[in-house]
């Protein structure tokens, strides 16, 4: 049993509220449903970690996957990494972004994006295959399947050398800030409605195209067929936005 399985809880419905938390801007938008951020996070596979490192801030953008019955958020990188060898030191922030579309308003002031977001802050705990060789398996794992569901069975595990040279940081889902906007241009009510010009929005979508095999592979090797999926399946679901709930 993997050590993400022997953790496993059951999320709570609410996220607490902290200082850092605390939605002051914006508050329709923000949201306090645990369901919200898993959302967010299972959205996606490329976060920012942002770090002080020696004195200054870094923000590093790398990949990401979510382990959500162990409320564990997993954030990939190298033994060499600067960022990841000094995190679990200190306090982090992980933010995840889409962006699902732009409002154009008839003024400038008013124009926006519609969007969901997420920032998970926390202090991570390093996970490297000498500290604990079955967590960065079952780490490796969930980013492998979070961005290419079914490529970890299908491709080669990584060799012993391989993981002596990766290292996780793994950062509980405990505290988190969700924000999502969603909408038509807000001033179609005010005096500027008045002015005659056009106003709405403008969708995003994020969609895979078709896979192209490299160069170097020989003419008889197939499609695998949860890669040929990723085109249909992630294009018209995984990447879209979900349904949500703001407070």
């Amino acid at each position: 049993m993997s050590t993400g399985e022997q953790n496993q809880q059951k999320p709570a419905a609410e996220l607490k509220v902290t200082d850092r938390t605390r939605h002051r801007r914006l508050r329709d938008q923000g949201s306090t449903l645990a369901a919200d951020l898993d959302a967010v996070l299972r959205a996606g596979f490329v976060c920012h970690l942002a770090v002080v490192v020696d004195g200054t801030p870094m923000a590093v953008p790398t990949v990401y996957g979510v382990d959500v019955a162990a409320r564990t958020l997993y954030v990939h990188g190298s033994v060499a990494s600067r960022s990841l060898v000094q995190a679990p030191e200190a306090t982090v922030c992980v933010t995840v972004t889409h962006v699902d579309g732009l409002v154009l308003a008839r003024s400038v002031f008013e124009h926006g994006l519609n969007y969901r977001s997420a920032m998970v802050y926390g202090v991570p705990r390093l996970i490297t295959h000498r500290s604990d060789p079955e967590a960065l398996l079952h780490g490796l794992r969930v980013l492998s399947e979070q961005s290419a569901p079914g490529q970890w069975e299908y491709a080669r595990r990584p060799s012993p050398k391989e993981l002596a040279a990766t290292s996780l940081l793994a950062l509980p889902l405990d505290e988190a800030s969700v924000k999502i906007a969603a909408g038509p241009p807000e001033d179609g009510d005010g005096p500027d409605a008045e002015l005659g010009l056009w106003a709405g929005t403008i969708p995003m979508r994020t969609a895979y195209g078709a896979p192209e095999p490299d160069p170097a592979l020989p003419g008889d090797v197939p499609l695998p067929g949860h890669i040929a999926a990723m085109s249909s399946v992630h294009s018209a679901h995984f990447l879209r936005p979900t349904s949500h709930h703001v407070d």
